[in-house]
């Protein structure tokens, strides 16, 4: 992604990848130009093609992949909550599974004899980033957003289904797009290239692959300390805390000898404060520079300007306040600003809406499966995409009717949209290596805003059913491209894909629970979850109407709305000034996060761009894999410590499957 187009992605749709395009340019696809489709798609098959000849879907490459998708799924709820920002793990796991089997190799030598292939990795990598990515975003949106709004959790089973449904549809969906928009078009998908390159790297030069690795650990370990430092003996069930054995305020401004005020409250209340994490830091430093800033900016004008002038009005409860009292007008403006700058960053990319909608013919135009077309026998069959889509589908809106009374025509249209509006999403991937995951959802809403205007259930699920599958669509879709660009055999990439679904399932749809046993804790410091709060803003004013504010927040929310029209139509009228122009983004989303997230994620973008200009090879090398260890590392200790609360967990997991224990007990007469 080019630091032009950073800006217009929010944090909730950025992938780590990404930021592998900001530091080394990605080599061009092998476009083959003046051959027919069936031509171009024989020369890769002679000459890159190397399905047949090297190990690719083995028993081992699956369960690394889902093992390691699995933990990084964590990790992505974990950060998901804190800040809306999805974490992209297939580099991530490229690295930990090329370094995890070495080391195994070294150990154990008698059990590990041989090295993992390049397609095994890439294999690997597949099932990872689906278990990783594609089951885990609608946890931090529609879900968490469905649990604000009717303050109860849905039950283990049906959120079990309902993620492995989206995860599945997404994966059908995207198996006519890769032959279309993949072999034919050659699309660039530039994350893919990304991560093909670092691949040829790892195998390629030992050594830098070794550096990198280590970097993560050592970044891994590190995280997990500061962690461990911050939430350790904090009513979890750690015993250990540094905080209690040095007896030390590890915040600021709690930390310094002195403390200002605003109207009379102490910074502190306007959520001027820094909390130790070096998760965020990490993540500004994946973001970049222009977001960070824009961070800061937004937050500055937020808590210091814009939060004291409206408090006056009484639109914040100055009794209660802190960073829930202020959200409960910020989210309007801060929401706005995210859906009109991304619609309108949406609307202006309608040549590829329109390549998109143009190529319907060709996507589902079905090659005849025989001996005269060479790939037949390693391309994913269209019989797959049918029974696959229809099965995922009708989950989806079976799911939709019997647990959230969504009617079976609606269900119906939600899947029928998702189908094309994914097919735009994974379009705008393959082309600009952003996926508008949020405007795609909005779209969703906004129509059956207008299809059923009072249902706020219905208004997020089908929304989640666009967003959850589109997302997860583009993301396979940019995994293939490696694939293709490697040689690999599409259909076993494709059975990696679809194995990491349950591993994903496995996993998240319980620490779901235990880490949000209830609606309290969202909005709150500890699970600020802004991308639940922005679906859930949109779902109410939908249903309510604009009246129904507070006057404060609907001239917030009007004037938040110019904001994300104005601040995109500047930088079109001043192309050559777009760096100096704050990214409408960054600006929404820190009005719905804390201060303190938006000052460290800064801190972190000023770190990376210093390291940039003064060692730019050091940056390419260390700042992604680092970066991504710091965030791996944190997050799963954040998670563990969770964990570590016996009778939270228990408490939290047992609770949806209370009844059934009770049904069987009954029936075998256990007292």
């Amino acid at each position: 992604m080019s630091d032009e187009n950073r800006d217009d992605l929010p944090l909730e749709e950025m992938r780590s990848e990404d930021s592998v395009e900001l530091l080394q340019e990605p080599k061009e696809d092998p476009h083959v130009a003046g051959l027919s489709p069936e031509e171009t798609e024989l020369k890769w098959y002679k000459e890159v093609y190397q399905g047949d000849t090297m190990k690719q879907l083995t028993l081992r490459s699956v369960i690394m992949g889902s093992f390691l998708g699995g933990f990084m799924s964590l990790s992505n709820l974990y950060i998901g909550l804190k800040t809306g920002w999805g974490l992209g793990v297939a580099i991530t796991a490229c690295i930990l599974s090329y370094t995890i089997w070495k080391t195994l190799r070294t150990l154990l030598p008698f059990l590990f004899k041989t090295d993992m292939t390049i397609l095994e990795n890439n294999c690997m990598q597949s099932a990872a980033s689906s278990a990783g990515y594609s089951t885990g975003g609608t946890m931090v949106s529609a879900i968490s957003a469905y649990l604000i709004i009717t303050g109860h959790n849905m039950s283990w089973q049906v959120l079990s289904l309902w993620t492995f449904f989206l995860a599945a549809l997404g994966v059908f969906i995207a198996i006519p797009m890769k032959r279309q928009m993949i072999n034919i078009e050659q699309l660039k998908f530039p994350s893919g290239i990304a991560a093909a390159e670092t691949l040829k790297s790892l195998h390629a030069k030992g050594n830098e692959a070794s550096d990198k690795a280590k970097a993560m650990g050592a970044a891994g370990v590190f995280g997990a300390l500061v962690a461990l430092l911050r939430d350790g003996g904090h009513g979890t069930g750690v015993h250990f805390s540094f905080k209690k054995l040095f007896n030390i305020n590890f915040s600021l401004p709690g930390m310094l000898p002195f403390n200002g005020n605003i109207k009379g409250y102490p910074l502190e209340k306007w959520t001027f404060n820094f909390e130790v994490s070096a998760l965020m830091v990490a993540a500004g430093a994946i973001i970049g520079w222009k977001i960070s800033w824009s961070l800061l900016l937004g937050a500055i004008l937020n808590y210091g300007v814009l939060a004291p002038w409206v408090s006056s009005t009484g639109a914040i409860d100055m009794t209660k306040l802190g960073y829930r009292a202020i959200m409960q007008w910020s989210t309007w403006a801060g929401a706005a600003i995210m859906v009109t700058s991304g619609l309108f960053a949406f609307a202006l990319q309608w040549k590829t809406v329109m390549r998109a909608f143009g190529g319907v013919t060709n996507i589902l135009h079905a090659r005849p499966e025989t001996n005269t077309d060479p790939l037949a026998h390693i391309e994913v069959p269209s019989s797959w995409f049918l029974t696959g889509t229809a099965f995922s589908g009708l989950g989806c809106i079976m799911v939709l009717h019997y647990a959230f009374q969504t009617s079976f025509w609606m269900g119906f249209v939600a899947v029928v949209m998702t189908f094309f509006l994914a097919m735009v999403a994974a379009r705008a991937t393959g082309e600009s290596d952003i996926t508008p995951i949020g405007a795609m959802g909005k779209i969703t809403q906004l129509t059956f805003g207008m299809l059923a205007p009072s249902n706020m259930t219905t208004n997020l699920m089908t929304a989640s059913v666009t967003a959850g599958a589109a997302g997860a669509t583009a993301d396979l879709l940019t995994d293939l491209k490696s694939g293709y660009l490697l040689g690999a055999n599409p259909r076993q990439q494709f059975l990696a894909q679809f194995f990491g679904i349950f591993a994903g399932t496995l996993v998240v749809v319980p620490a779901f629970y235990i880490l949000v046993p209830d609606a309290s804790v969202l909005g709150s410091d500890q699970w600020p979850a802004p991308s639940a709060q922005v679906w859930a803003a949109v779902a109410r004013l939908l249903s309510n109407g604009i009246h129904s504010l507070h006057p404060a927040a609907r001239m917030g929310m009007i004037a938040g709305a110019l904001v994300g029209i104005i601040i995109p139509c500047l930088e079109l009228a001043f192309p050559k000034r777009r760096k100096y122009i704050p990214s409408a983004m960054g600006i929404g989303l820190a009005m719905v996060i804390p201060f303190w997230n938006s000052l460290s994620m800064f801190i972190g973008g000023t770190i990376a761009l210093f390291l940039e200009k003064t060692n730019k090879k050091g940056a390419e090398k260390y700042i992604v894999p680092v970066s991504s260890g710091i965030i791996a590392g944190e997050s799963l200790m954040g998670v563990a410590i969770a964990l570590s609360d016996a009778r939270g967990m228990f408490s939290a997991f047992l609770a949806p499957v209370k009844p059934m224990i009770n049904s069987v007990k009954a029936a075998l007469r256990i007292p």
